[in-house]
Parts: C-alpha cells; sequence; structure tokens
C-alpha cells in the first residue's frame, strides 16, 4: 500500500465522518468526503505542529520518524495544495524544512501555478527558518541531489538575502560551502566580499590576511588566543580546547558575545556557587514566553522560589505579549493543566510538555478577564512557579472541578493542555466531557478545546480525549489564540471549502509579511 492510498487514520462515527479508503470518495455524498478529507488536512496541521521526529514519553524516536515521514507523503501525493499552504501556519522548524524538500524534489508533480505560489512560500518560509536548519536543508537536497534550475535559484536567493555572508563562512562553513559548491556560486578572485568567502571557503592559508574582521580573526585564532573572543561563541569553543584554555576564563571573556540562549546554556558553568542563579546580564522580559518557561523550569526550587518576583514578572510580560490585542478578552477561563509524570518528555525534548503547560497557564491569565481564571492542575499544585513531573494524570476529575459552576457562573472557555494520557482512571475524562457535551450543554455555551504538545506515533495524530471536543496540536503557548481558531475545523462542523479559505487567509497574510515571526530567529540575537 502506498501513501496515496492509505489513510493514516479513521474517522469516529459521532463527528459525522466515515472511514476513507481507496475508492471510498465516490461511494459516498460529496459534504462527507469534503469532511473526511478535511479531517486528514487537520491530521497533518497537529502533526506539523507538534511532531519533530524525537523521542516522546510514551514513543521512540523511530516510531516518530517512521509515522511522520509516511504522513508528509501521504498529504502531499493527496492533498499538494494544503501541504504547501501548511508553510504559512505556525509549524515547526523541522516539518517546515521537510515541507521544502519534499516541494522540491517533487516539483513535476505541481503545475506552473503551483510552482509559482510554492516559490514564494519557500522563499518566505526559509527567510525566517534559523540558519543553520537552512544549511542542513540545502546539504538534504544536495545528497538527494535535487538542483534543478527552481532549487538553485531559491537557496542562490536566500544565500544573497544574508546580512553577512562571512559570519556564515564562520560560523556555519561546512553548510555554507556545500551549498556554494551545489548551486555553482560564483566567487571571484579579488577584495570583494564574495572574493574572500570564496577564499576562505575553498583556497584556506593562501591569503596572508583577510581585510573582513572576523575571517581575520578566524585565521589570527590558530595561533593568537586573543583572538579566540572575537569569533562565534560555538567556533570558539573550538580554538579554546585547541590551545588548553581554561573552561572558566574561557566562558567569562566570550560572555560579552555570547548570544541570549548561550549565557543562559552556560549559567550553571560561570556560575561560583552550588546552584546557577539567573545570570545578571540577561533581560528574561524578551524572551519568547515558552522558552522562558522551559528556562524556569531548569532551575532549581531554591533558585525559583528565591527569585518568585522577577520569574513572575518576566513570565507575565511574555504572556501579556503573546496575548496582545486579545487580553481580557475571554471572559472566564477554565483550565486544566497536565503535570503528571509523562510532562517529563524525553532526554531529547526534557520537560517540554509541562514547560507548555506553564506558558499557558500566564497566557490564559492575560487572556481571561481580570479575576476570571481558574487553573486547576492535575497534581493538585496550586502554585504555578514550583510545578514538576509527578503523579498520574486524572483528567476527568480536573475537567469535572473545571465545569463546575463558580461564583461568577459557568466558564466561558474551558482549556485542556495535556497529552491526552487519561489513566486516573482511564477514559474518565472522555465520558465527562461526552456526558457534558450532549446532555448538560448541548448549545455549547462553554467552548471547550483540547491542547496537546505531544504528538502519538501510533495514531498519526494528537491524540484526542473525545470526539465532541476539538483538539489541536501545540507547540509554542504563543500560538495558542490561532490554534483555538483551527480547533474549530476539528469539531466536523464544516467542511474541506472552509479549511481551503481560512488557509488562504493564512497563505495571503505570511506572504504579505504580517506572520510575526520575528522571535523565531531569537536565538541568534545578542
Amino acid at each position: 500500500m502506498t501513501a496515496a492510498d492509505a489513510v493514516p487514520g479513521t474517522a469516529d462515527a459521532t463527528s459525522g465522518t466515515v472511514d476513507a479508503v481507496p475508492g471510498a470518495a465516490e461511494a459516498v455524498p460529496e459534504t462527507l468526503a469534503d469532511l473526511v478529507a478535511a479531517e486528514d488536512v487537520l491530521l497533518f496541521v497537529n502533526a506539523a505542529i507538534t511532531a519533530t521526529g524525537q523521542r516522546e514519553f510514551h514513543s521512540q524516536a523511530y516510531e516518530q520518524q517512521l509515522s511522520l515521514d509516511f504522513l508528509h507523503e501521504y498529504v502531499r501525493v493527496n492533498y499538494r495544495r494544503v501541504y504547501a499552504s501548511s508553510l504559512a501556519l505556525d509549524i515547526n522548524d523541522h516539518n517546515a524544512a521537510l515541507i521544502v524538500r519534499g516541494l522540491l524534489e517533487t516539483a513535476a508533480d505541481a503545475s506552473a501555478e503551483e510552482r509559482r505560489t510554492e516559490g514564494r512560500l519557500i522563499a518566505a518560509r526559509l527567510a525566517v527558518l534559523p540558519p543553520q536548519r537552512v544549511y542542513r536543508l540545502f546539504g538534504a537536497l544536495r545528497r538527494a541531489k535535487v538542483n534543478n534550475r527552481r532549487t538553485r535559484a531559491i537557496m542562490r536567493d536566500w544565500l544573497a538575502a544574508r546580512p553577512d555572508v562571512a559570519h556564515d563562512a564562520v560560523k556555519y562553513r561546512s553548510g555554507l560551502k556545500t551549498a556554494a559548491r551545489h548551486i555553482h556560486l560564483r566567487c571571484p578572485e579579488g577584495d570583494g566580499p564574495l572574493g574572500e568567502v570564496g577564499a576562505f571557503l575553498f583556497r584556506p592559508g593562501k591569503q596572508p590576511r583577510y581585510r573582513h574582521g572576523l575571517l581575520d580573526a578566524w585565521r589570527r585564532a590558530h595561533y593568537e588566543q586573543g583572538a579566540v573572543h572575537e569569533l562565534p561563541f560555538t567556533v570558539a569553543e573550538g580554538f579554546a580546547a585547541r590551545h588548553g584554555m581554561k573552561r572558566e576564563v574561557f566562558l567569562e571573556r566570550a560572555a560579552p558575545g555570547m548570544t541570549r540562549l548561550e549565557r543562559l546554556r552556560t549559567q550553571g558553568q560561570r556560575s561560583t556557587g552550588k546552584e546557577p542563579r539567573r545570570p545578571s546580564d540577561v533581560d528574561l522580559t524578551v524572551m519568547p514566553l515558552t522558552r522562558l518557561a522551559l528556562y524556569v523550569l531548569s532551575l532549581g526550587f531554591d533558585v525559583r522560589a528565591a527569585e518568585r518576583a522577577e520569574l513572575t514578572g518576566a513570565l507575565r510580560a511574555a504572556a501579556r505579549r503573546a496575548a496582545g490585542p486579545y487580553a481580557g478578552s475571554w471572559g472566564r477561563v477554565a483550565a486544566v493543566l497536565d503535570d503528571s509524570f509523562s510532562s517529563s518528555g524525553s532526554g531529547q525534548k526534557r520537560r517540554r510538555p509541562l514547560a507548555v503547560a506553564l506558558a499557558c497557564h500566564f497566557l490564559l491569565e492575560a487572556l481571561a478577564a481580570p479575576g476570571a481564571y481558574r487553573p486547576l492542575w492535575t497534581s493538585g499544585s496550586t502554585d504555578p512557579l514550583l510545578v514538576r513531573p509527578w503523579g498520574p494524570t486524572p483528567l476527568g476529575m480536573r475537567v469535572l472541578d473545571a465545569l463546575e459552576p463558580g461564583s461568577g457562573g459557568a466558564p466561558d472557555r474551558l482549556i485542556i493542555v495535556s497529552d491526552g494520557w487519561d489513566n486516573a482512571p482511564p477514559g474518565l475524562a472522555g465520558e465527562v466531557l461526552r456526558v457534558w457535551r450532549t446532555r448538560l450543554d448541548p448549545g455549547r455555551r462553554t467552548a471547550a478545546v483540547h491542547l496537546n504538545p505531544v504528538y502519538d506515533a501510533d495514531g498519526f495524530d494528537v491524540r484526542r480525549l473525545a470526539p465532541s471536543v476539538p483538539t489541536a496540536g501545540v507547540r509554542d503557548a504563543e500560538d495558542l489564540p490561532s490554534l483555538v481558531e483551527i480547533a474549530q475545523f476539528a469539531e466536523g462542523r464544516t467542511g474541506l471549502a472552509e479549511l481551503h479559505a481560512y488557509l488562504d487567509r493564512q497563505v495571503a497574510r505570511f506572504l504579505d509579511g504580517g506572520a510575526g515571526n520575528e522571535e523565531r530567529t531569537e536565538g541568534t540575537a545578542r
């Protein structure tokens, strides 16, 4: 069975759709066929947001990779327009690179108009991807022998738009060298920028000096320790080891040139105490919300308690920035947040599910009306700053608590942030949500959404709690407002036409430069 014939999942009978099998589209009314197609598209979007091909708590890396590769091929073959449009959504960088590679490798399957649209989407997406990931993508294209004219033009335009090619030559030397060879980049000899870069990449050691300061610093760093600190940190580390420099001395001298994330990563090695403390040279209030939550969870409980005011203030500032114009507009909000043991993630994604839940907590606090937010952690914790992965997942009991009317009445919104492994007791959350939706609130006075940060490799989707409650994948809490909008399509009440219209709007917004991706490259900001 090929990806063109298979369907990665089946629709639940209560959602108004049917299982999609070869030939089923002709056997059912057009509306049901559209609903099946819409369900397939949403399944892929959820996977593209959450899956990274890395190990998760309940699945191994190879299972994630195999599941994700099949899903990419299935959607690219059957829904190529949607596959390309996904580049305009808030999918993660891993899947964005896979989509770009898939589109370029199968350009012959697209029409001329599709290739033009795909080319614009690819160029726009590459512009906001981290450079190291783009260079890895270029290397994968070279190994796959994808070297058509469109691919070369896209790579050449991306390199031409780089702010400092000489910086890339030092920091991403092998990646730039591979890309230059693949597209036959002209590097004329001379003192121009490309001439020096060409000599640096392909004729190292031939020039006595370089006019570009960074290139010359790399040359001098081979024999001069003072030049080591002029280089990017990741490059300087290798020269420091080569010169036998003490790690503490090197980090102290390199700190002014580190990026914000590099200073945070090395704080434990630069700290003189037993417990690493928050570095004073880093402004936490400007960090993206989910990344800040990950950093907070990496600190010990003593540090979190000692710096409660600073950390809480930074999280709330990031949450207000992420909420934007929606701040305070969601009315009464009840949140069920998963801090069970499975939220510890894996060795490759350590505490990622818990960080998403913590970030969502502060974002929902900002989105709710003042004093109208009610958080419920599965462990029963009442101190979000000191949460830790612990215990079972009693989602059913917490959902019951969340739906209980408070002093202001029933909540306007119920947000569940969990990996969906309800196990105390198993299945209670789904049954509670089914009874509540069908008998207690059939008019949908309370809008409920389940946000799942973990991709289920066996199900080709994020794990769901109940068919009556829409589920969307989430990787960064900052995307929560847009994910709630996407989740409406998962209720089975809208078809493929509405989903295509939504994707078209997102594509137009993305290509017009309004995607708001300035924080995607924050890791390289000083």
